[in-house]
């Protein structure tokens, strides 16, 4: 005869406490659960529609501006403070929940009347009537950009100029051909790093330790932005007018490491992410889009019925926030993810929207769930320029493939990355 007991411990079944939930035990043998996959299915299904149907992205508008913001800059601190610069010379100091507040000392500004000058901040969060200091730039600037640590100062115009609060004259000056300069920015990694856009279709990089430029690169348009990965030294960003965001590897500038495709007019802006894996670019088309750094598309758009073309976008230092500046003078806040709850969550919802994420995860590449996550709705000016340039890119790559087919030396087209480049100069 055998006898079989059933043994279980108590803390298997009882509670921690009266308010805690009853525990049921359960067998994870996969023979025993064979509509498991189903069942997983059918919640990644829903988990995705709720996603969709919470995604409310515009979180506020920043009005106070009297005239088109040009320019924006966070806080290097402060996780609320933002400065923008409007085309009108006003500089206003935002909090991100719509207020005027101080907790900066000093703000440069720099614009056509060719001086760049420094301004003290009072307790009330209003501009001194007075500069506190004024440098003479012997030209107009069309940017500037301030190192992390605050030491050194670089502005952009018919050259690069690189300049100390301490002193009133430059401190050094690089120069690359006759062409102004439309965008400077520092490297937050390797501070001794400036990347500028200038008007010959270039980027310029530039060493603050040597008298001359590195490196410059001739791409087929104009670049408008560049930015600097925050975490990885070696990686930028530059805004083109051929409506692409593209992403270099600074080692190996004669071709891109990734195309950031999506947007149907030029492109003006761009900005990272505080990891280094997303980026946010604003563009002519007026909307905003966001990207990760190894994809060619954008993952979400944002747009408003009013918003006009984009000047300047910003990612926030909690990496939970975008801010956009546009042309109808105002600023306006986003979500980083668009159906991130704002409020606080106990433990059991953030369990819940973890398993929905990780489901979704799971099952991405399923042809429904893929196509119900993809799906964007846009105004109707961007969908039908978004198919003409479909149109137009496949005819090239048809026109391209019957060249090379009926060619002498059967040559293949060459790839995307390798037309973007038109020269690299040392």
């Amino acid at each position: 005869m055998r006898v079989k007991v059933l043994s279980r411990s108590p803390e298997e079944y009882f509670r921690a406490t009266k308010r805690d939930i009853h525990r049921i035990p359960r067998n994870f043998n996969p023979d025993l659960h064979p509509l498991e996959a189903p069942r997983e299915y059918v919640r990644a299904l829903n988990a995705t529609k709720l996603e969709r149907v919470f995604a409310k992205p515009f979180i506020r508008s920043l009005e106070g501006h009297r005239d088109a913001v040009h320019c924006m800059c966070r806080h290097p601190s402060s996780l609320s403070l933002v400065l923008s610069g409007a085309c009108d010379g006003e500089v206003v100091l935002w909090s991100l929940s719509g207020k005027k507040v101080v907790s900066l000392s000093l703000a440069f500004s720099a614009g056509d009347d060719q001086l760049l000058k420094q301004w003290s901040l009072t307790k009330d969060g209003v501009l001194g009537t007075e500069p506190a200091s004024v440098y003479s730039t012997q030209g107009p600037v069309t940017a500037l950009d301030c190192s992390c640590d605050g030491t050194h100062l670089a502005t952009g115009g018919d050259t690069v100029l690189l300049w100390s609060p301490e002193r009133s004259e430059p401190l050094r000056r690089f120069e690359w051909g006759n062409d102004s300069h439309s965008a400077v920015k520092f490297s937050p990694v390797e501070r001794h790093l400036v990347a500028s856009c200038s008007g010959d279709r270039g980027v310029v990089l530039c060493d603050l330790r040597g008298a001359q430029p590195l490196k410059k690169v001739v791409l087929r348009m104009r670049s408008n932005a560049v930015c600097w990965s925050p975490t990885e030294a070696f990686i930028l960003a530059v805004a083109n007018d051929d409506y692409n965001v593209y992403s270099f590897d600074m080692r190996r500038l004669d071709m891109p490491l990734n195309i950031h495709k999506d947007h149907v007019a030029a492109v003006t802006c761009v900005d990272f992410s505080p990891t280094g894996r997303e980026l946010c670019s604003g563009s002519v088309d007026k909307t905003v889009r966001l990207f990760s750094l190894v994809e060619g598309h954008s993952r979400d758009v944002y747009h408003t019925k009013r918003m006009q073309r984009l000047t300047a976008v910003l990612w926030s230092a909690d990496d939970r926030y975008v801010i956009s500046a546009s042309d109808e003078m105002n600023i306006r806040l986003w979500k980083a993810r668009a159906a991130e709850p704002l409020s606080i969550l106990r433990w059991r919802q953030r369990e819940a929207l973890e398993y929905s994420a990780s489901l979704r995860a799971k099952y991405a590449s399923h042809p429904e769930i893929r196509r119900i996550a993809r799906h964007r709705h846009v105004p109707k000016s961007i969908y039908h320029a978004r198919q003409e340039l479909h149109t137009v890119h496949e005819a090239a790559k048809k026109r391209e493939k019957n060249r090379a087919a009926h060619s002498k030396d059967k040559k293949a087209p060459l790839p995307e990355k390798d037309n973007v480049v038109l020269e690299e100069c040392e």
